[in-house]
């Protein structure tokens, strides 16, 4: 059975070192010392090595059933659904007037990816549920509220975003699911959902749905449609369950991975509604829940990746294969360890470096939401900016690194028994769903890079520029990290200034650009991520305190990627800069 340890040591470091969340001066944030953060990360991190993990491989290889209209969860998914609940975990950030401990964002994000690592499908029961909270506690009403989200923190009732239909995916105002509004203030929901993650199951004793729908006199496109709650048991006055509503599941999907996921057909025929938010501004209210939902996913696509790192790094400690070309490591054995090879090196390096630039960004991200959610307009605009950038190039990434972790193993990867592929196939789909990667660099450049007259992207240069200035006199940081910086940042800078140049005469040169940005942008904004790790940890070897291996390990590892792969941004400014016509050149016939 692979491995997984929680690495909540460099958690420690990213939240203390580096971020040092307790002096940020955020209501709550000052009681999240050492000790406490660790104590949280570690009872998670036991959790997810004692019972998720060991349900990883339980639950890909038996997947879900649907018996007589009920999805059937995988065996003992139901026992770490109660541990799950009774120990409070998807609660941890959430308002406490509903039953949640109103930790900060930023602490959740951290035990999500340590769940995620454990056991991704898993984990999405609770993680969108976690999403349909928030919808509803940002958009509904008073009586919304009490009626649906103590029963939701607690995961009593787990709920669910339905958006695709099976001829409308990215182009939502194409969807013909309808909503009659009835003489009770309900409407009567009627239509077809795919792709529906956690769409039913056995978990849970009620599955709250937030459907997207089209109400009379909305007219056409995304304009038109508004977003409903629909419970799978409707509920009474009381908070008791009633009678079942008119919503079933007409199929389970067969998919290349997350195979413990129920990942549902769901249909409504006259299924009771209410609205959520206003009246054809379902979108609105939607995007509450996508974008919480695609941060969560750029965290799956690191983490995941992160569990497929560590058995790597076992497997190329343990298995002997060939001798190092500087002469025998382990004389007393037939052959040394893959280790020794510095292409198996390069290989790790790859990913470790990527993995523990990732996390950074990801936390960084989360503590923005933070800041947003305490009223920091300048954040909300920056984790905006910053969102297609985590979703598409951390899992874009975190995908690579799978593959490569797998590819440590040669054959025996290939082959069931390490259970490499699963990682690599369970990895796939966070490239896809909530939005694929390429709309994730589509909404970048077609909507991002101009929000409030370019505002936000002004101020992430500004983030970079500054940070070099402050930093300006450190030689131990000057070649090796804020010049690599400095330049990965010009880059990013002349490949907004193409597009602005170029875009608006002809708006493929942007367009076919755009995927190439998306990775140009996170390469640069994981360059600063490193950045920043460096000054923590000379700050703390200076300091004579804590491990001074750790910090060493951190520092050779920053080094890595900013010699080795931050100087992938002048390659996508390269392609940037070579414009649509390559892209566009051949007619459909052609291809």
């Amino acid at each position: 059975m692979p491995i997984y340890n929680a690495p909540v040591r460099d958690m420690q470091f990213i939240l203390h070192d580096v971020l040092d969340i307790p002096a940020s001066g955020l209501p709550g944030h000052d009681e999240l010392d050492r000790d406490f953060t660790e104590a949280v990360l570690d009872a998670a991190g036991k959790l997810a090595t004692d019972m998720l993990l060991p349900l990883n491989t339980v639950g890909d290889q038996q997947g879900c059933v649907l018996e007589n209209g009920v999805v059937r969860t995988p065996k003992g998914f139901d026992a770490a659904f109660e541990a799950m609940k009774e120990g409070g975990w998807t609660a941890l950030d959430c308002d406490p007037e509903y039953g949640g401990q109103g930790m900060p964002y930023v602490l959740g994000l951290a035990t999500g990816e340590i769940f995620v690592s454990a056991n991704m499908a898993f984990n999405m029961y609770q993680g969108l549920t976690h999403g349909a909270y928030s919808a509803i506690h940002t958009h509904g009403t008073a009586d919304q509220k009490q009626k649906y989200l103590p029963k939701m923190v607690s995961c009593e009732w787990t709920g669910t975003m339905n958006l695709t239909e099976p001829h409308a995916g990215t182009d939502l105002g194409m969807l013909r699911t309808k909503a009659e509004p009835q003489d009770d203030g309900s409407y009567a929901i009627t239509g077809q959902k795919i792709f529906i993650s956690a769409g039913d199951h056995d978990l849970a004793e009620n599955v709250i749905h937030l459907v997207l729908a089209k109400a009379p006199g909305g007219g056409e496109g995304t304009k038109g449609i508004s977003l409903f709650i629909v419970p799978k048991f409707l509920v009474n006055e009381d908070g008791s369950l009633g009678e079942r509503n008119g919503v079933s599941v007409g199929n389970l999907e067969e998919k290349m991975g997350i195979h413990g996921n129920a990942t549902c057909v769901m249909n409504y025929d006259g299924a009771k509604g209410w609205l959520l938010g206003d009246l054809h501004k379902g979108m609105r209210a939607m995007f509450t829940m996508m974008n919480e939902a695609r941060i969560g996913v750029g965290l799956q696509g690191y983490a995941v990746a992160e569990a497929a790192y560590q058995n790597a790094v076992e497997y190329a400690k343990d298995r002997l294969q060939g001798r190092a070309v500087t002469g025998a490591k382990a004389p007393e054995k037939p052959a040394d360890p893959l280790m020794v090879h510095p292409d198996i090196r390069r290989s790790l390096m790859d990913q470790k470096s990527f993995l523990e630039g990732a996390r950074m960004l990801s936390f960084w991200g989360a503590h923005q939401i933070d800041r947003a959610n305490n009223g920091d307009d300048a954040a909300e605009g920056m984790i905006s900016l910053l969102t297609p950038v985590i979703k598409g190039f951390l899992t874009d990434r975190g995908f690579d690194v799978t593959v490569l972790a797998q590819q440590v193993y040669g054959g025996h990867g290939y082959i069931e028994e390490h259970g490499m592929s699963q990682f690599v196939r369970d990895a796939r789909i966070a490239m896809i769903y909530e939005g694929a990667n390429g709309i994730q660099a589509l909404d970048l450049v077609g909507r991002k890079l101009a929000q409030d007259g370019g505002k936000y992207v002004m101020a992430f240069f500004d983030e970079v520029k500054n940070f070099i200035k402050e930093h300006d006199g450190d030689e131990a940081l000057k070649g090796d990290f804020l010049e690599p910086l400095k330049a990965a940042s010009k880059d990013l800078q002349a490949a907004a200034m193409f597009f602005m140049n170029n875009g608006m005469k002809n708006p493929n040169h942007a367009l076919a650009g755009s995927y190439d940005f998306m990775h140009l942008f996170g390469h640069t904004a994981l360059g600063l991520m490193w950045a920043r790790m460096a000054v923590a940890a000379n700050k703390a070897l200076a300091d004579g305190t804590g491990d001074k291996s750790f910090y060493e390990t951190k520092l050779a590892t920053g080094r890595y990627y900013m010699k080795r792969q931050l100087p992938m941004t002048a390659t996508h400014l390269a392609r940037i800069e070579s414009g649509a016509d390559p892209v566009m050149e051949l007619d459909a016939e052609q291809f």
